[in-house]
């Protein structure tokens, strides 16, 4: 066998390596394409959940909070807030801020309505229940 590393074992080691990595490609996609269905939860989406993500979206929680690892890292993760905390809780949060204790962050005072509170938490009830992967690995996000 010759000691050097000649033109066509390059292309051989090129085709092989783009052929293998090409087939898990398809591997991985087709694995995705029959699992993803399964974890699909649309159904559940009533008018209250539509109305908290609007709330969501237009005071921009996404700006301080991280929704299923999605977002800034100023605040805690939101994706399980739901099923940490409790809806009750949520809204007490919300409408408590902000607390004014020294040296901590603060979130501001959105002065929601009972309604869009309720609908904050059915949104947020709503993400908790999506099928994540057990993603965040950790409960506090």
């Amino acid at each position: 066998m010759s000691e050097t590393f000649t033109k066509g074992m390059a292309r051989n080691i090129f085709y092989g390596g783009a052929v293998f990595f090409f087939l898990l490609f398809l591997a991985l996609t087709f694995d995705t394409v029959q699992n993803l269905p399964k974890r699909d939860h649309r159904e559940n989406i009533t008018d209250s959940v539509v109305r908290g993500k609007h709330i969501w979206e237009k005071n921009d929680c996404v700006g301080c909070h991280t929704l299923l690892g999605e977002g800034a890292y100023f605040a805690p993760e939101l994706g399980n807030v739901y099923k940490r905390r409790g809806g009750e809780f949520i809204k007490g949060w919300i409408k408590a801020m902000p607390t004014g204790a020294p040296g901590r962050r603060q979130m501001p005072q959105f002065n929601l309505t009972d309604q869009e509170l309720d609908d904050m938490v059915a949104f947020l009830k709503w993400t908790s229940e999506i099928n994540t992967n057990n993603w965040p690995p950790n409960i506090e996000g």
